[in-house]
Formats: C-alpha cells, structure tokens, sequence
C-alpha cells in the first residue's frame, strides 16, 4: 500500500463500485488520537467524579494513565490517605471500566485547586425600594428602558439599604 504524504494513512485502493463503508475509514482516523490517550484513560479523566466521590474529586484530579498506572495528582495530606485507600479506589476504577486496566496508582503532590466563592442569590428588592426606584424614573416614557432602571434603581436601593448601619 502507498503511504498518503499528508496524513500518514496508508492509502487503500478505492472500491470500485462506489465510496469506501465509513467504518473502514474510523480506525485510521481514531488511531492518532488513541495513541496520545487510550479510550480507559479519557472514560476515567470524563468520570473522575462518579467514579471516587464528590469529596475526593474536588481535591485529586487525574493526569495520566500509562502501562497499567494511573497517576493522581492531589496534596500532600489528601496523598497519604489515598495510599491507604489504593485498594479500594483501583477497584473502583477497575469496576467502573469493565477490565482491570488499573493495577497501581502514582501519587503527585500539586496545591490544592482553589476554592470557589459561595454565590447566594441577593433578597429581591422591598415593596417600599421597588416604589422609591419607580418614583425617580416616573418622568422617562413607558418602555423596556424604564423598566431596566427601575430594576437597577431597585437593586441599588436594596444593596445600600443591607450596608448602612440600622438605628
């Protein structure tokens, strides 16, 4: 077969009555992406989070697999539990691929990630700020522009309203 000097698929020979089927063509496209990650290591990177916890995921993160050993990158505390959690966890990852494609695991010490603000929802503005707001844009012209600022208007209200000092 010759070699196509673009791609480096083997070129086959075209049929000759009609197209090639699309499944002769899937192994030569997902050969090269196959060889930087193997189908296990990317169903364990997308499932990380089933697979150990949410506890455990929010504080490892996996970064290889090669030959059998998946490396985790995690702290040094969270590392030293997961030695002796080992067992178990190439279990668990052993039981959700369907094979025994883990038989180690490879700890790396990384910071921890960095934790995300807790969002709260603000309080929806009072009856008295929703009038107040109305009020100061009562001269502007019926319309989406002044229903926005009397939003805004309302919001701004509710906002001071929560830092001044009650007396």
């Amino acid at each position: 077969m010759a070699q196509d000097t673009k791609s480096g698929i083997a070129a086959q020979p075209r049929h000759v009555y009609g197209p090639r089927p699309l499944g002769a063509l899937v192994p030569a496209l997902t050969r090269p992406a196959f060889r930087r990650v193997s189908p296990a290591a990317a169903q364990v990177m997308a499932d990380w989070s089933d697979i150990v916890g949410p506890a455990l995921a929010a504080v490892t993160t996996p970064h290889r697999m090669t030959s059998g050993q998946l490396t985790i990158a995690c702290s040094g505390p969270i590392a030293m539990e997961l030695q002796h959690l080992a067992n178990e966890l190439i279990d668990r990852i052993n039981t959700h691929l369907g094979s025994q494609t883990v038989k180690r695991l490879r700890f790396v010490q990384t910071l921890p990630p960095p934790r995300q603000p807790a969002v709260c929802a603000p309080a929806p503005p009072s009856a008295a700020q929703r009038r107040q707001a109305e009020a100061a844009v009562s001269q502007l012209p019926p319309g989406g522009l002044r229903d926005a600022l009397a939003a805004l208007g309302a919001a701004v209200l509710r906002a001071d309203s929560g830092t001044k000092p009650s007396t």
